[in-house]
């Protein structure tokens, strides 16, 4: 099975890799994910198909690493790295969530509502990916494992960011945060006690 891009160290498969989320992110602004096949994407990326399967399994695989590639160089740019404590990062996960399901809804409504489910797993998919670690560093509940509490972290903040988008006239993503971190707060904490002043963080929501 490929690698996860996350942990790609080689200059050329990293290179390879952007090369075919470039083709596929240009691709989907004239057309549906469902009417782009695989050729399509290598002729716009320049290589091989057998290069295509080296790198992943098919599309939708291809799919997953774009959404999750733009959510983590969000993610790095503003030096977001959760270490199961520090609650200034879990409210930076979320920000990032809100920033990039606005950028990447922008544009034809109608053809991004197509491919909703697959960017809604990928997007859960990256977020739980940022947790994971920190979580595991942290935990103490001998009856919830690590992937169990870091998923279902990962799927509330999706699903409270979404509730946020697609709420008419919502409030700046900076308003939100707080409510939402107040939300997900409780289930991070299932790992192990955050520093004392997440209810600082969170008390602005109530």
């Amino acid at each position: 099975m490929p690698i996860s891009d996350c942990e790609v160290r080689d200059p050329r498969i990293r290179r390879t890799r952007q090369l075919l989320q470039g083709a596929l992110r240009d691709l989907m602004q004239t057309k549906n994910l469902d009417e782009i096949s695989v050729q399509d994407i290598t002729d716009a990326a320049t290589v091989n198909r057998a290069t295509f399967y080296d790198h992943y399994n098919d599309k939708f695989a291809l799919h997953e690493a774009m959404v999750a590639g733009g959510f983590h160089k969000l993610l790095h740019e503003r030096n977001v790295l959760f270490d199961g404590t520090c609650p200034s990062a879990a409210s930076a996960i979320i920000l990032a969530a809100c920033d990039y399901l606005t950028q990447i809804h922008t544009g034809d409504c109608t053809r991004h509502n197509a491919f909703e489910p697959l960017m809604e797993s990928a997007m859960v998919a990256a977020i739980r990916r940022v947790l994971i670690e920190g979580v595991r560093d942290h935990h103490a509940s001998p009856a919830l494992s690590p992937e169990m509490i870091a998923t279902t972290a990962a799927w509330a903040i999706y699903g409270a960011v979404k509730q946020w988008f697609y709420t008419p006239d919502h409030p700046p993503a900076e308003e939100a945060v707080h409510a939402i971190l107040r939300l997900i707060a409780p289930i991070l904490q299932a790992a192990g006690p955050l520093e004392p002043h997440i209810e600082a963080a969170t008390a602005h929501a109530l």
